[in-house]
């Protein structure tokens, strides 16, 4: 089998009875351990309107990461392009790869990361529009190179400071849309298996047909990214699916109000629906012993013919979700 690298997707989750500080705290942690495991990226998440969720901006948690690690690359998964300016996109990520040249990464989606309210409130002109996100992603990267672009506005309005080094320049997608974006614009892609688990290998195999080479990426670059738990101990493992299973159908109802107790989910009496949710939500993760997690990844990652999985892990107790990280370090 060959060598899997190992990323980490970090949304800096709220746990029960704690605080966003807290999470942030541990966010600073995680970005220490995975430097340390050599991983090879670190990226935050964008969400907005979900009290459990303290990473509502990218661009602010990045340099603090970037601040607490020497060698991982520091990035967005990612920045909701929609809900912001194009300009003030390339601005950010070109300071930011000015400070921290060779470790940024610039991941795009087009989701708004929370409900259409929000998004609106975010960028009033937002019209979800794909003409709308070609023409910001043709700036954003115009922008970034310092390009001139003869009668257009780029030949009055520059994003300084121009970085010497690009930062890397990644499509988000869960569903294939954003993916033939990606390879128009010879951009690496990053498909969410731990959003949607069907049709993901497809997707990325059509976008490897379709990748136009481009100055960043000569040829096709894909990750997958998964959530997971890995631990020696069966019933660890066992409680952890228990909970995540709520956890996901938690935010599916929106997200509200506090999570009730382990013992509250323990017994709970879903609805056919419900048991229905749980079942097709147990696709988008991995959870078990090390020799299962292990088995699990190295087929996904066979599945989508790649080298490297992003791995989103959630647990109540920080020190399982550290261990969870060593454990899976070690496996490749």
């Amino acid at each position: 089998m060959k060598d899997i690298k190992i990323s980490v997707l970090d949304q800096s989750q709220v746990g029960r009875n704690s605080t966003a500080a807290q999470a942030l705290e541990d966010s600073g942690k995680l970005v220490e351990l995975a430097d340390t495991l050599g991983f090879e990226r670190y990226w935050v998440s964008e969400h907005h309107n979900l009290k459990l969720v303290a990473g509502t901006s990218p661009e602010v948690l990045i340099p603090y990461l970037a601040s607490k690690s020497k060698n991982i690359r520091i990035g967005s998964g990612g920045i909701m392009l929609p809900n912001h300016s194009a300009l003030k996109v390339s601005e950010n990520f070109g300071l930011l790869s000015t400070l921290y040249p060779g470790r940024i990464d610039l991941g795009i989606g087009r989701a708004p990361g929370g409900d259409r309210l929000s998004a609106q409130l975010l960028n009033p002109s937002n019209s979800f529009s794909e003409k709308e996100l070609y023409e910001q992603l043709t700036d954003v990267r115009a922008w970034l190179r310092g390009e001139e672009m003869p009668d257009t506005i780029h030949d009055k309005v520059k994003a300084y400071p121009i970085p010497e080094i690009m930062p890397e320049l990644w499509m988000l997608t869960s569903s294939g849309g954003s993916a033939q974006f990606a390879a128009h614009f010879g951009m690496a892609l990053s498909f969410a298996h731990f959003i949607n688990p069907v049709g993901g290998p497809e997707v990325v195999a059509v976008y490897r047909d379709s990748f136009r080479p481009s100055k960043e990426w000569a040829e096709p670059k894909a990750i997958v990214s998964i959530f997971a738990f890995c631990n020696e101990d069966e019933q660890k493992v066992a409680d952890w699916v228990t909970e995540f299973d709520y956890r996901m159908l938690h935010i599916e109802m929106g997200a509200t109000g506090d999570l009730p107790s382990f013992e509250e989910i323990k017994a709970m009496d879903y609805s056919m629906h419900q048991r229905s949710r749980i079942a097709w939500n147990r696709n988008r993760f991995i959870a078990g012993t090390p020799d299962v997690v292990k088995e699990k990844i190295a087929k996904l990652a066979a599945d989508y013919a790649v080298d490297e999985i992003m791995i989103a892990t959630w647990a109540e107790n920080f020190e399982d979700r550290k261990h969870s990280y060593e454990l899976i370090a070690d496996m490749f």
